[in-house]
């Protein structure tokens, strides 16, 4: 996977004011529309949504037509429109792939907010301001079309709406994905947001937009959802199965990567406060009522996963060995757990450490429920199995509460708790002033960037 990004966290998201952009800057919104042979359907398309944009659309506005080494005449298509049609340009890539060229354009864009649709404009337009809206606001990170939502109005065929439920249902149980849409060609996302996430990013295909989406919510970036109105295009040239292969392939790379906590998903982080969920509760440490909940959860799943390991490890060996057995395992199990889930911690650095110093834990409450395992055996003699649960259970009950405070304090403390110099504040912005902006993508540049993939 790319993870070569920053590591400072994002800026605070600002509203875009309403004087950026114009004749003498940068455009507000690029509207990125990617192109592989569509020699017939191009200048209908780019002169429709010129002619949409100019007609709607309150600030200044750019549409760059991205080719994807066409060998038809859209590159000279896309030229004439180019020369013809104010704040309209050609971009020539000469690999295919339309992540790759989205990756492309946008990387190099100056625009704050970036936008793609589809060369068919089987999207509504009237949907494209409600769609960068959040974005220019400041509200949010990322905003997609969803042809899925109840509100929207859907035209295509039961195969296609068939096979794009399925897909929606696969990523929301093997990535937990909450967003509903993941193929519909009407995305947009913020520049310093495009800036930190697009080296993540992996394909260079029609999985591109799913992966994009899945570590934005990993990352707990805000996405918007726009219900639109939506007509399929027959003539589309996308090949169903071949596209589906690769996206299954894609699921199942990206599932693994973040699995592993191979991606270093705290460098999208917002600075502390951008979020409501960030204000603090007087007299009550930052992320503690989110950490115990967390910690609970795992708490209690961990309990019932170690109850069974000891049952089981019952059935053949003595209650001291099936105890300290059950424990060990689940133990490696819990601390792996609220490594990733109630303190945040991802990736692979210092995971070895954490499960030593969870061992150490582990060893603590080992030595409170043998005791207690102990003294219940000097008491009664030959406890029932029933006995020696309920026994484990209230000392597992204490051990919880020492192992929170061992986790929070030792194993994973969080270093810049109550240091607000920890967390950099957004540098203010002068709109006389405009903030510099990557140079326009040369030959040399992308040969460069096809080097680097």
């Amino acid at each position: 996977m790319r993870t070569e990004t920053p590591w400072s966290t994002l800026p605070a998201r600002d509203h875009l004011l309403a004087g950026v952009g114009g004749a003498a800057g940068a455009p507000v919104l690029d509207v990125v529309v990617p192109v592989y042979n569509e020699e017939k359907d191009l200048e209908p398309c780019v002169l429709r949504l010129h002619d949409h944009l100019a007609r709607t659309f309150p600030y200044a506005f750019r549409i760059t037509v991205a080719d994807n080494a066409s060998t038809d005449r859209t590159p000279e298509v896309a030229e004439r429109l180019a020369r013809s049609l104010p704040g309209v340009r050609s971009f020539r890539l000469e690999e295919k792939g339309r992540g790759r060229a989205l990756r492309t354009v946008w990387s190099h864009s100056d625009a704050p907010v970036l936008a793609y649709m589809d060369v068919d404009l089987s999207t509504d337009l009237n949907a494209l301001l409600p769609l960068v809206a959040p974005l220019i606001s400041g509200h949010s990170d990322l905003a997609i079309g969803s042809r899925l939502a109840r509100s929207s109005r859907v035209v295509r065929g039961t195969k296609r709406e068939f096979i794009s439920r399925a897909y929606n249902i696969i990523l929301r149980s093997s990535l937990a994905a909450r967003f509903s849409d993941a193929q519909c060609g009407f995305k947009a996302i913020r520049r310093e947001v495009a800036q930190r996430l697009l080296p993540m990013v992996e394909d260079t295909g029609w999985f591109f937009d799913t992966e994009m989406l899945v570590l934005a919510e990993r990352a707990g970036l805000r996405i918007h959802e726009v219900p639109v109105d939506w007509v399929d295009d027959p003539d589309s040239t996308v090949h169903i199965v071949r596209t589906a292969t690769e996206d299954l392939k894609g699921v199942w790379r990206v599932g693994r990567a973040l699995a592993v906590g191979a991606l270093p998903l705290d460098r999208l982080a917002r600075p502390f406060g951008d979020d409501p969920r960030d204000r603090g509760i007087g007299g009550v440490p930052r992320g503690l009522a989110r950490q115990l909940v967390g910690f609970c959860v795992v708490g209690a799943l961990s309990t019932l996963f170690y109850l069974a390991l000891y049952s089981l490890f019952r059935i053949g060996v003595g209650p001291q060995l099936a105890n300290g057995a059950a424990l060990l395992v689940s133990a490696v199990a819990n601390t792996a757990a609220n490594r990733r889930l109630t303190f945040g911690v991802r990736g692979r650095g210092s995971a070895v450490r954490h499960q030593a110093q969870g061992l150490v834990v582990f060893a603590i409450g080992l030595a409170l429920t043998a005791g207690s395992l102990a003294a219940l055996g000097a008491a009664s003699g030959s406890p029932s199995h029933t006995t020696e649960l309920a026994v484990l259970i209230a000392a597992n009950l204490a051990a919880t509460v020492l192992r929170f405070l061992l986790f929070r304090a030792w194993v994973f403390p969080d270093r810049d708790r109550g240091n607000p110099a920890a967390y950099p504040a957004a540098a203010p912005v002068n709109p006389a002033v405009p903030a510099a902006v990557p140079a326009p993508p040369t030959a040399e540049t992308i040969h460069d960037l096809r080097d680097a993939r």
